[in-house]
């Protein structure tokens, strides 16, 4: 796995609205917050794609930023919608979501999987009909028990925790680069050892 297509599409997964801004599940949104801030980018509101889009383009790279609007459950609306109208393979996808089993401050890349409980995985995977694409797991840790998930990951870090896991996207932008031309070893190299 040294080398792969080219990034075309990064899916932050997240809910929408004031709500959810500030919870674990949005981890996958403050990625592509990040990403947008750094490189100036705005987000604009796409129907057709039933969520936001920005477009980055680097080292004659062209690659969508899309948050869906659909609330974490349906985010393979927004996902099918935009790599089968932009004709993106799954391997040139990049998906940012929360994982429960890594602690915060942890970020992990890898390509293909299941969906770990993850509805917005599940959604995702249903969506495209392939498990192939690349996720970046950001890590939020895990309440201890499994009845306390859903309140645990609609609620907001405490700020220790919330610093950590926005350090570990920091981490994660900084590889942007790499990742976008499909240098994945090299980036997971430098993101699964920790500073």
């Amino acid at each position: 796995m040294s080398n792969n297509a080219p990034i075309q599409c990064i899916v932050g997964l997240g809910n929408p609205g004031p709500r959810y801004e500030a919870t674990r599940h949005n981890a996958g949104f403050w990625f592509l917050e990040e990403i947008a801030h750094r490189y100036g980018l705005t987000f604009r509101k796409e129907n057709k794609f039933a969520g936001e889009t920005a477009r980055l383009e680097m080292d004659g790279i062209r690659c969508w930023l899309l948050k869906p609007d659909t609330y974490m459950n349906h985010s393979g609306q927004a996902v099918g919608a935009l790599t089968r109208f932009y004709r993106i393979p799954p391997e040139a996808l990049l998906v940012a979501h929360d994982d429960l089993d890594l602690p915060p401050g942890s970020v992990k890349l890898k390509q293909g999987g299941g969906h770990g409980g993850h509805n917005g995985l599940r959604d995702t995977i249903a969506a495209l009909g392939s498990r192939d694409f690349h996720r970046l797991r950001i890590g939020i840790g895990h309440p201890g028990h499994r009845g306390q998930v859903v309140d645990y990951v609609l609620s907001r870090p405490r700020q220790e925790e919330e610093s950590f896991i926005r350090q570990a996207i920091e981490r994660a932008a900084d590889q942007l680069p790499t990742i976008l031309q499909g240098r994945f070893q090299q980036a997971m190299n430098l993101l699964h050892t920790k500073p």
